[in-house]
């Protein structure tokens, strides 16, 4: 949650309390030390005015005590030469280290201070009364406490304001991750649950379009097979076409017409479904072997076990096999082993090679390179539907290159699914 909204949110509500917590800490010392220093002057000249200056011994002794039984103080007054001329409480020394600009200790004790008179008199005092503006922590701790006050009471807030856009996110992973039926929480009447509600209704848009691409699909594959059979059995039942090479092109032609329905479904089939529905331990070698013996291709390795669909792989070994011969040259070559814990499938040929430039594009739907004819067709579904499989078998599959020339097409099963 270190980089999330929320997070974010609350950080920046914290930094700006304080900063405005600095700022009126700041303010408000520099008017208290102005007003320290005002006060500082004004008790100066009071105690100048009130103590008479070369005066009668007892009379500034009466004044002494006066002062000091009314700020409960202990007042020395320390003659031009140094002599103690009168004192009134505890003797406080005219040596110590008096502050002039703070009249409180940092430990809140009455700190002691000297005043020099006209006639070069010293009057030291201590103050157990405050004499002028005190608590000078006071108003600094008040503005830490305000500040906490304020960050504890908008966390709740926050929180509740960033939970929401989390829920949102959250179901817009699910519902990009192919849960289509995701819909998330609309609470409120504020942006937050507009931004859900609009989303939800996106959803539900999406899903019904998908879902009538895939009644379509199916509908007009199934109506698609329906003559595609007709035509085969008039092909089979009219006597003309016994022998000769028109009546084995129909066939071929519909044979691929059959085998390009099969394919389409099965392609919208593995569009729709999260997992597999039933999977179990399959021997790739053994599965390659019998697709290469119905194929004519060799196959050589190493015992694998991979978990899967047995269906679904034979269906990826076949793909990648008749795509090798149809689109490559002889001889055509399969391989299973072991490689870095993974198992490995690799299907070459010695063709002419796809070029470099084309990349991953031969895994898509119908691709059809630059410049080959229309006779020679496209990839068709063939590799696209060994890259829909391979996903939902937690493969990958690539395309390379190798040295010798041809092209090499390696399903990789990652070491979660492999079973050596």
């Amino acid at each position: 949650m270190r980089g999330s909204l929320f997070v974010k949110i609350y950080l920046t509500l914290l930094a700006s309390l304080a900063v405005v917590a600095i700022a009126s800490a700041v303010f408000v010392r520099v008017v208290q030390d102005r007003d320290a220093a005002g006060w500082t002057t004004r008790r100066d000249a009071f105690i100048a005015a009130m103590l008479p200056v070369g005066g009668d011994p007892a009379s500034l002794q009466a004044t002494v005590e006066h002062l000091s039984k009314a700020f409960d103080a202990d007042i020395t007054v320390y003659a031009p030469d140094g002599r103690v001329i009168a004192v009134a409480g505890r003797l406080v020394p005219a040596h110590e280290p008096f502050g002039r600009r703070r009249l409180m200790a940092d430990d809140d004790r009455p700190r002691p201070f000297v005043v020099r008179l006209d006639d070069g008199s010293l009057v030291a005092a201590r103050l157990r009364l405050p004499f002028g503006p005190g608590g000078g922590r006071f108003p600094l701790a008040y503005l830490a406490l305000i500040a906490a006050v304020i960050g504890v009471a908008a966390y709740p807030v926050v929180r509740h304001l960033t939970r929401r856009l989390e829920a949102v996110r959250q179901g817009m992973e699910r519902w990009g991750g192919g849960a289509l039926d995701t819909r998330v929480p609309v609470k409120g009447g504020d942006e937050v649950a507009a931004v859900a509600a609009s989303f939800n209704h996106a959803a539900e848009q999406v899903e019904r379009l998908l879902e009538s691409h895939r009644a379509l699909l199916a509908n007009a594959s199934h109506e698609l097979r329906s003559p595609l059979a007709r035509l085969r059995m008039a092909v089979d039942l009219e006597k003309s076409l016994k022998k000769g090479a028109a009546r084995e092109e129909i066939i071929r032609n519909l044979a691929e017409l059959d085998a390009l329905v099969e394919e389409i479904l099965l392609a919208s089939r593995l569009d729709h479904i999260d997992r597999l529905e039933r999977t179990e331990p399959v021997d790739l070698l053994a599965l390659t072997a019998e697709e290469g013996a119905r194929c004519g291709v060799a196959v050589g390795g190493e015992p694998a076990m991979v978990e899967g669909d047995a269906k679904l792989l034979t269906r990826l070994v076949r793909n990648l096999m008749q795509n090798a011969l149809r689109h490559g040259a002889p001889p055509v070559e399969a391989h299973v082993g072991h490689e870095n814990g993974a198992v490995v499938l690799r299907v070459r040929d010695h063709g002419p090679g796809i070029p470099a430039a084309t990349g991953d594009r031969v895994f898509e739907p119908f691709y059809r390179p630059e410049g080959r004819s229309e006779t020679a067709g496209g990839w068709g579904l063939g590799l696209s539907l060994v890259r829909q499989i391979a996903g939902h078998h937690g493969a990958g599959v690539r395309h390379e290159a190798p040295a010798g020339g041809g092209a090499c097409f390696v399903v990789t099963f990652p070491t979660a699914a492999a079973k050596a």
